[in-house]
């Protein structure tokens, strides 16, 4: 499996910009996609994850903000990100967990029950 991430960037405070991850190497209907962050000196954090119903869940940071979504036609996970804040700079990273059975959802914030990773895409926001 390959997940391929694009679409960081450096930006203004207050901008927008839209995150993609390309997955190939398995059927990509059945699995759950998540992002996670990981700013300079800190650990890997989860921002948000979507079910292969649709079902999405984020960290509280960026309620409001941001927006998961999938395409799975294009076997691909976007993260819209809007009103960016200098607090968001960090490296994204794109996830795959094979088993979607989980009964709750919540277990997905935790990176140990991701399966497969992308190797980053850098987001750099300036006040």
């Amino acid at each position: 499996v390959q997940l391929q991430a694009s679409g960081g960037g450096s930006v203004q405070a207050g901008g927008s910009l839209r995150l993609s991850c390309e997955v190939s190497g398995r059927s990509f209907s059945a699995v759950s996609l998540g992002w996670f962050r990981q700013a300079p000196g800190k650990e890997r954090l989860f921002v948000a994850a979507v079910r292969s119903r649709g079902g999405t869940i984020y960290t509280d940071s960026v309620k409001g903000r941001f927006t998961i979504s999938r395409d799975d036609a294009k076997n691909t996970v976007y993260l819209q990100m809007n009103s960016l804040d200098p607090e968001d700079t960090a490296v994204y990273y794109c996830a795959v967990r094979t088993n979607d059975k989980c009964l709750n959802s919540d277990i997905l914030r935790y990176r140990h029950v991701w399966d497969y990773w992308g190797q980053g895409t850098k987001v750099t926001v300036s006040s």
